[in-house]
């Protein structure tokens, strides 16, 4: 079977340094960070005290005070992102059969700050004050389907629950409904908004945050070898996938092609990747594979790159060991230094930068990075982006539970 070609045609991002898509890419290639004291709730009796909250937003600006109370803040996040990748695409009720629209979204966690909430009120008040909308605010597919109902979109509607691999997974996902021909455009990505108090402290316990809490603009350094954790983020990205046939007909400006998914488990531990990255590599070689190119044709790679101990030295061995001597040539940098980890929205943030690198051909830096790690050797781009001509990119997003989740992104040549 002749897969039918997938590209990109809209784009929408939420981030902890910036509201939109092009304040995310300037603050990303200025090299800012969104990483700052919590002020969500008070942290005086937790170990960690820093997060990458949204910053200036409101969610008033977008939602009347009715609305907001039905929502979950993931959901809304999620709504606002793709808002503007609709926009963005210039997709309408005009130039669509909306039975042919779906949606694929990724979170890792869903509406959590809702679970907390109403099980507090449940438990001091009883179930006579839980909130009508507990459920429907909650659940984790509820995101994708208030976008469905929004604008109508009656294609394929699922939610991806892989961990951090959440929004790589939905991305690759969606887009092979697009392939099979189960739907002409699929709105995807992934969304987070867990920055609660008993999400910090689960990840707390476990020691795999940061608690440099006095230099939290730093706290977040992938690859670096004074490296002590991941900062929890928040955020949504979206994307618009159109089969290329269908973007054409309607002379949609294409922003990109996806020519690659590779998916793969360690089935080896709860929390910590495989020796040597051997899930991930297979993950990697899947998506070069699926995209019918080879190794060498990889300019750059977004990596996973949470800033924890375990996942850089593993993720930089399963580069080294998959790509060789060409490993030495790849751009890899961790976007993640900037706005810490969104969970399952990270891999789509990381998408949408991806992209943005391929049309701009400026990689995005790795900041905060010092201190080099003998056993993370490869060109991380540090603190500063670089001009470089991008043709092919590689997301990576790896997450409990052993899932690997890959995308490879093409600049779009017009043919």
């Amino acid at each position: 079977m002749n897969k039918r070609r997938v590209v990109i045609t809209g784009l929408g991002a939420l981030a902890p340094n910036g509201n939109s898509v092009p304040e995310y890419w300037d603050a990303l290639i200025s090299g800012t960070s969104g990483i700052d004291h919590i002020t969500y709730f008070d942290t005086e009796n937790l170990s960690v005290k820093i997060a990458g909250e949204l910053s200036n937003f409101n969610p008033e600006d977008y939602f009347d005070k009715k609305e907001i109370r039905k929502l979950d803040p993931f959901t809304i996040y999620h709504l606002i992102s793709s808002a503007e990748a609709i926009s963005n695409s210039g997709i309408n009720e005009d130039n669509l059969d909306l039975n042919r629209v779906g949606v694929m979204i990724g979170s890792g966690v869903g509406g959590i700050q809702t679970l907390e909430e109403q099980h507090g009120t449940y438990k001091s008040r009883g179930q006579r004050r839980v909130s009508p909308f507990f459920v429907p605010r909650m659940i984790a597919n509820i995101a994708a389907g208030n976008l469905a109902i929004k604008y109508g979109f009656k294609g394929p509607n699922q939610t991806v629950i892989s961990a951090c691999a959440s929004g790589t997974d939905a991305i690759g996902l969606a887009s092979r409904i697009i392939q099979y021909g189960d739907a002409d455009v699929m709105i995807t990505g992934g969304t987070e908004a867990s920055i609660t108090g008993l999400t910090i402290s689960g990840f707390a316990n476990i020691k795999a945050l940061s608690t440099q809490n006095d230099t939290p603009k730093t706290a977040s350094k992938p690859f670096d070898a004074m490296r002590d954790g991941f900062v929890l983020g928040e955020g949504s990205a979206s994307i618009v996938l159109e089969e290329l046939t269908h973007a054409r007909k309607r002379n949609a400006n294409i922003l990109g092609e996806l020519v690659g998914y590779g998916s793969t488990d360690d089935a080896f531990h709860i929390t910590q990747p495989s020796a040597g990255g051997e899930g991930a590599i297979r993950a990697m070689k899947n998506a070069v594979l699926d995209a019918n190119l080879s190794l060498n044709d990889v300019d750059y790679i977004n990596a996973h790159g949470t800033s924890t101990p375990f996942n850089d030295k593993t993720e930089s061995a399963a580069i080294t060991s998959l790509f060789g001597e060409h490993a030495q040539k790849l751009k890899v940098s961790s976007t993640k230094s900037m706005i810490g980890h969104a969970l399952g929205a990270s891999g789509a943030l990381e998408a949408v930068a991806c992209i943005l690198a391929i049309n701009h051909n400026i990689l995005p830096p790795t900041i905060n990075y010092k201190d080099s790690d003998p056993e993370c050797n490869l060109d991380y781009v540090p603190n500063n982006s670089q001009k470089s001509e991008v043709n092919i990119a590689m997301s990576n997003s790896f997450g409990f539970g052993g899932h690997n989740g890959v995308i490879l992104l093409k600049k779009w040549s017009g043919k």
